[in-house]
């Protein structure tokens, strides 16, 4: 059934917005009344993913839209800084924008791709835009950090030694679910650090939906399965869930789908250790030049 929430006056930044799970969350949110801020890395593609969120807003909200390349950290902190300016309080900020890669590369700043887009990017934007949402928390109760994870990521711990994944036998999908194991870590980090703010942090995994990035990603895999995949709506709907339920105000930490919490470990070998998601955080506010102590309070 569809989520019961009023979020009128409510601010969402949504990355990844421009097609898939993050525009189909996006047109959900703003059905519920919610002033959308749409984020992505394509000016024309943002243009019309807001031209179709335009046409689902009801009271009187607005979309508006933010060319940011999570992969570069410059660009995140540009992109953060004029978020700050224009918003001062964010209500919920969902991190989805992501990559599948094929072959590894390195992104402008010298990291491998996959890291930088699916963890580093949204690490960096989270922790910036830290104030924001203490802020509408402060005012409205609470704020949320809805965090896009995979299935995938069952299948695959995470070597706090190696985050840039530098294996010779480097694979694109095992890369892809490493950084969606890190965003759970990353989630159970942050549930802890910004409960004293009232900043609610939860991952969810949408299962298999027919998008567009698992059209382009994985071909074959579309090619034989693609009739029983989930419509996009069906993949978005624990996101919406998680950013505007009643429900879900109350629990932080958690790995959630089908609106159901679930476990975060399945297969031997793939779960951390007590105080490896701070090792994590230290690990990349050290890569995306951070200082912790400067942005915690």
């Amino acid at each position: 059934e569809p989520v019961d929430a009023d979020l009128t006056g409510k601010i969402c930044v949504v990355t990844g917005a421009n097609s898939g799970l993050g525009l189909e969350c996006s047109l959900q949110l703003a059905r519920l009344g919610a002033d959308l801020v749409l984020v992505g890395r394509n000016p024309d593609r943002l243009a019309a993913a807001r031209e179709a969120v335009e046409a689902e807003l009801t009271r009187g909200a607005s979309a508006s839209v933010e060319v940011i390349d999570l992969s570069s950290l410059e660009s995140v902190r540009a992109g953060a800084a004029r978020l700050l300016e224009a918003h001062p309080q964010i209500d919920v900020l969902v991190n989805n924008a992501g990559v599948l890669l094929d072959s590894r590369r390195l992104s402008a700043d010298g990291i491998e791709m996959t890291l930088a887009t699916n963890a580093l990017g949204p690490f960096l934007l989270t922790e910036l835009l830290e104030p924001a949402l203490a802020a509408a928390a402060s005012a409205h109760g609470s704020a949320r950090v809805v965090n896009v994870s995979s299935g995938g990521m069952y299948s695959q711990g995470v070597d706090l030694d190696n985050l840039q994944f530098s294996d010779p036998d480097w694979s694109g999908s095992a890369a892809y679910a490493r950084t969606k194991r890190i965003q759970v870590m990353l989630t159970e980090y942050w549930a802890r650090r910004f409960a004293d703010q009232g900043i609610v942090v939860n991952a969810m995994h949408p299962g298999w939906a027919d998008t567009p990035g698992v059209e382009s990603s994985l071909p074959t895999f579309h090619k034989l399965v693609g009739a029983g995949l989930r419509t996009p709506a069906e993949g978005a709907d624990t996101i919406t869930w998680l950013a505007a339920s009643e429900e879900a105000a109350g629990v932080s930490g958690g790995f959630w789908h089908d609106r159901r919490e679930r476990p975060v470990n399945r297969r031997p070998g793939t779960s951390s250790q007590p105080g490896d998601d701070a090792k994590l955080a230290a690990a990349l506010a050290d890569l995306a030049g951070l200082d912790l102590a400067d942005v915690a309070g």
